[in-house]
Formats: structure tokens, sequence, C-alpha cells
């Protein structure tokens, strides 16, 4: 049995997201019309209220309902230390960990000229930016262990070494509770390359 045209469009709608494929978009699509008309209301204003609220960072590039992000208003994290993620949602995952107090810059991807992302279209002229006003020590490049981000990474090494910054990336090796067995080459080579003295 079809299911009303609203209900298809509502699924249609929720298909659209990143990783929810139609199963779930009709899971999505029940479980909501489950709910009492009031948790649905206040569902669709806080949808609104962050559509009509929420903007780009204008000095980091990741989310805010200000100017400025929660992290750069945030006067006791360390303004000379940039953390360059590639996409936003990379800074809640380093931001639990608890270990980073600094300042993030977000590039939006990472270069893929395949797919035709080219330097002019991450958010590259901001990071230099900030770097030309000469308050930055160092630049740390938290990218992923993959073919375009250590592509960016090795660019963004090269054009920021102008700038006379401590430019690092985070260590890559093996992850806690692993099998060395289980572990790919490349994984087990930069185990070595960023092995600590005990």
């Amino acid at each position: 049995m079809p299911f009303p045209r609203s209900i298809q469009n509502l699924i249609a709608q929720f298909s659209k997201l990143p990783g929810i494929g139609p199963k779930t978009a009709e899971r999505l699509v029940f479980y909501l019309l489950k709910q009492d008309k009031s948790k649905l209301t206040d569902f669709g204003h806080t949808l609104l209220h962050v559509r009509d609220n929420v903007q780009i960072c204008e000095r980091c590039g990741q989310v805010a309902e200000d100017k400025l992000c929660t992290i750069c208003n945030d006067k006791n994290r360390e303004a000379g230390i940039i953390c360059v993620v590639a996409e936003i949602a990379d800074i809640l995952a380093l931001e639990k960990s608890g270990e980073f107090t600094g300042m993030y810059h977000v590039l939006n991807g990472t270069l893929n000229p395949t797919e035709g992302i080219t330097p002019d279209r991450l958010n590259i002229k901001k990071l230099e930016e900030r770097l030309a006003k000469g308050r930055v020590n160092e630049i740390i490049l938290a990218l992923n262990p993959t073919i375009e981000g250590e592509t960016t990474a090795m660019y963004l090494t090269k054009l920021l070494k102008k700038y006379n910054v401590k430019i690092t990336k985070l260590a890559r090796g093996l992850p806690q509770g692993s099998d060395l067995e289980y572990a790919d080459e490349v994984t087990l080579a930069n185990a070595f390359k960023g092995r600590l003295q005990i």
C-alpha cells in the first residue's frame, strides 16, 4: 500500500540527509507521526530557529549564533594556536578529548582535484588573514589520514611557511586496544614514525 503523498514527500526529504537511506527515513517519519502535536511543533520551531539564527563564524568558519562562535569568543582559549580541521564536525570530536584549548579554523573540505575541489574552494584565505596579523605561534593540521587529507596538509605546509609559524600535525598510529596483526601498513608506518620515548 503506497503512503499518502505528504508522507512520501517527507520520507524523500529525510532521505536527502547524509547517511539517511530510505528505510531510516521511513523510520524517522513514522516516529515523528507517533509524537503528539506539541512535540512536532517544538521540533519544527527548533528547525526554523536554527535556519534563522545560525550563521558561520566570521573568524574560524564554524557555526555560531553571533558574528563569532563560542570558541572564538572564549577569552580563556589560547589564541596563538590554531587547529585546522576539514569539517565543522571535526571540532566536536576534538573538543570531546578535552586536550586542545586553542582556536580552530574550518577549511570546509579537503583538496580533491578530481572532484573539482581546488584551494580556492576551501576556506584558506581567511586562515592566511589570521596568520598575517602575526598573533599565531602554531598551526596544528588535524586532517584525516586520507590521500585528500595528506595532500591538503602538504599544500598548507608549503603555503604557510612564509608566515614563520610552527606547523605541526596530529600524531598517527595504532588506536588504543587494536591488534598489530589487523593494522594496515600506513598505520604501522605512522606508529613507528610517531613513537615516543618511555
